[in-house]
This record gives structure tokens, C-alpha cells and sequence, in this order.
């Protein structure tokens, strides 16, 4: 559904990565790339991959289209270090998985001779461009750069292409409690509401208040500011009222039969159903099938 315009917005895709990109960094050496078929028991994972979530309908439905119409887009390699023969994952370990589930026995790779550290410029590229990390795994990639590499907040921003105060503000994240983290990890909480929680006293009790609750980012930033009526003066918006088991069981079968959240809220007058993804291939996929293609 993404016209070239919001494609644009995202950034430069995986094809200008693979042949177009300039050097992530000054010192690196220039990647070289090549063309190959490779059985598929000799590509193998990367473990500092920063993406670790994976929508199981998501796989499913791609692994439907590979078996109908292939792999369309090679994935992206490079010989495994100490161990010849045998390949890693560089970007495309969504397709990779899926192939399996299609039950491919080979897969087109783009190979290029990079070291771990652009191998991981690479990965954290792929996936922010393409909007495939949640904040927090975004987070996290930046971060191992800046541990295992030294890279400093501009460095980041040049090589991935965002401004510093967006490495900045995301980086931030990784201050949060582990159980906030994961609530933005898994949608339930957004990155704006969660960077004004950084500094607030009891962020987890927040957090769980701005959930349930339904508050803005900018009410959110008035409770971490210790204002408990976030509305500037009026009475904070009431938590919903509890919903009833038919409520709960259709917002279940919705969820299950799209792979995407799905909320109800109905009152006398009506209501609204709401259906949260994440990213825009999610959106595109949703569209599809309630255009019945």
C-alpha cells in the first residue's frame, strides 16, 4: 500500500545498501559483493542480529508467497569467519526463516566481504530503514556499536542515517526498567511515552496507568513531572470500564485470524475497533486482505 513517497520517508532500501551505499565509515575496507545460489543448510544466522522479534503469521504468510512465487529479493551474507563454506546473515533473516518454512532447499544471497563491524552497520541499516526494529531492538543496536566499536552519538547518526538527537532520544530507552522496555518492545507502550518516563520516579506504575488509561504523550510527560491530574487541572481520564466476555473473545479471534492487535470499544451510541501494527509491511499485508487480494 506504501506509495514511493512514503518509501522515500523511510529511507534508501536494501538495494542501495547491497550495491549503492557509501562506506558506512572512512576506515572501513570498500565491501565487495557477488551473486550466488547456496544450499540453505549453509546459511546460518547472525547472533548480533538487532532484530529478535518475528510475527509467526507474518512468517507463514511469507513463507505461503515463497512457495508460489520464490524468493524475489536475495538475502544479503557473508563467509562466516574461521569457517569456510558456511554463511551469515547480514540482512534477510526473515525471508531466510520463511524459505525454510516453504521447505527450500537453496537461496539466492548477495555475498559481501565485510568485518563484524559493518556486517553489523549493515544489519542495523537494513532494519531501520525497512522500520522492521521495534524501538528497543534499535536501541540496542546502537548501543553494541557504541560498546564493541567506540562510535560516538554523531558517528551513529551519520552511518545510519538519522539525526543524533534520534540516536539520542532512543538510546534513552535502554534506561527504562526491563518490564517497560518490553511493553514498548511489543507495542503496548510508544517510544514518545516511554523516553517521558525516563526520569520519572515510579516508571513501571506509569507506564501501566498510561496503558490503561489510554493517556497522551503529553499527559504522560505531566505524570512523570509528578502531576497526578494530567489533564492540566481537570480529573485524569478514567480508566474503561472492564470488558465483557463476548468482547474479549471476538477482540481474541480478530487477533488471531489477522496476527494484529485488535481492540473493541463499544458503547450505547457505537463504537470503534482498533488494529495496531507495527510496521509497514504489516499495514501492507492488512490491506491486501481487506481488499481481497
Amino acid at each position: 500500500m506504501a506509495d514511493d513517497a512514503s518509501r522515500k520517508r523511510l529511507g534508501r532500501g536494501l538495494a542501495a545498501l547491497i550495491g549503492e551505499m557509501d562506506q558506512p565509515v572512512e576506515e572501513a575496507p570498500e565491501p565487495q559483493a557477488s551473486d550466488r545460489i547456496l544450499p540453505i543448510e549453509f546459511v546460518v544466522r547472525n547472533p548480533n542480529n538487532p532484530r529478535r522479534e518475528f510475527s509467526e503469521n507474518e512468517l507463514e504468510d511469507l513463507a505461503a508467497s515463497i512457495r508460489e512465487h520464490g524468493i524475489i529479493q536475495p538475502v544479503v551474507v557473508r563467509e562466516q569467519p574461521g569457517n569456510g563454506g558456511v554463511y551469515e546473515l547480514i540482512a534477510g533473516e526473515r525471508r531466510w526463516r520463511a524459505a525454510q518454512r516453504a521447505g527450500l532447499t537453496e537461496i539466492p544471497v548477495i555475498i559481501r566481504n565485510v568485518d563484524d563491524k559493518v556486517a553489523l552497520e549493515l544489519a542495523i541499516i537494513e532494519n531501520v530503514q525497512r522500520a522492521d526494529l521495534n524501538p528497543i531492538e534499535e536501541a540496542a543496536g546502537y548501543q553494541k556499536l557504541i560498546d564493541e566499536y567506540s562510535y560516538t552519538q554523531a558517528d551513529l547518526g551519520d552511518v545510519i542515517g538519522k539525526s543524533r538527537s534520534h540516536v539520542a532520544n532512543t538510546l534513552r530507552l535502554l534506561k527504562l526498567p526491563r518490564q517497560v522496555q518490553s511493553m514498548v518492545g511489543n507495542g503496548e507502550l510508544s517510544a514518545g511515552h516511554a523516553r517521558a518516563l525516563v526520569t520519572a520516579p515510579d516508571p513501571e506504575g506509569l507506564a501501566r496507568r498510561i496503558v490503561d488509561e489510554g493517556l497522551s504523550v503529553r499527559q504522560a510527560e505531566t505524570l512523570a513531572q509528578g502531576n497526578p491530574t494530567p489533564e492540566g487541572g481537570n480529573e485524569a481520564k478514567r480508566a474503561p470500564k472492564e470488558k465483557d466476555a463476548d468482547t474479549l473473545a471476538l477482540e481474541k479471534l480478530l487477533t488471531d485470524q489477522l496476527g494484529l492487535r485488535v481492540e473493541i470499544a463499544h458503547g450505547k451510541n457505537g463504537g470503534e475497533l482498533k488494529v495496531r501494527y507495527k510496521t509497514l509491511d504489516q499495514l501492507d499485508a492488512l490491506c491486501h486482505r481487506l481488499q481481497g487480494v
